[in-house]
């Protein structure tokens, strides 16, 4: 069993979605970033160079939502997958594997809602790349044309 280390609630302003109108103008999206790896060296040695720098982590997800577009936040996702994962390749310790969600809290849906999410999980290879894609998407995913 892997060790984990979560950032949840992360919250950007970003221009993703379908419709040009909801690339117009940034609106909220929030991510969470879990983390798969072996954390007993940093919970021994109590270094900060033995463990996951949660910083870069940060800032890398806040470049791919504030800086790019997608269409759906399923490609958001994947992408936030993708790029946590690539940036630590050969880094210990190893990450194993990484699951994002994004949440759309605006998405333009009619009715009450408290935000569309969307969950994927990319393992790890060998040596810390991706090898496999997987992914869920919960409380929906573009049902009425909207990510």
């Amino acid at each position: 069993m892997s060790d984990r280390i979560a950032l949840r609630g992360m919250r950007f302003l970003g221009r993703h979605g379908v419709t040009l109108e909801e690339r117009l103008e940034p609106q909220p999206i929030e991510v969470d970033v879990e983390l798969e790896a072996d954390l007993s060296a940093p919970a021994a040695s109590d270094e900060l160079a033995d463990t996951i720098d949660y910083a870069g982590i940060f800032e890398l997800v806040r470049g791919i939502v504030e800086e790019r577009s997608f269409r759906l936040i399923e490609a958001l996702a994947g992408e936030v997958a993708t790029a946590v994962l690539a940036a630590h390749v050969g880094d210990e310790p190893r990450l194993e594997a990484v699951e994002v969600r994004v949440r759309k809290p605006q998405a333009p849906l009619p009715g009450t809602f408290e935000a569309v999410e969307v969950a994927v999980r990319r393992q790890g290879g060998p040596s810390g790349g991706d090898s496999s894609a997987g992914g869920s998407s919960a409380g929906g995913s573009s049902a009425g044309g909207s990510a």
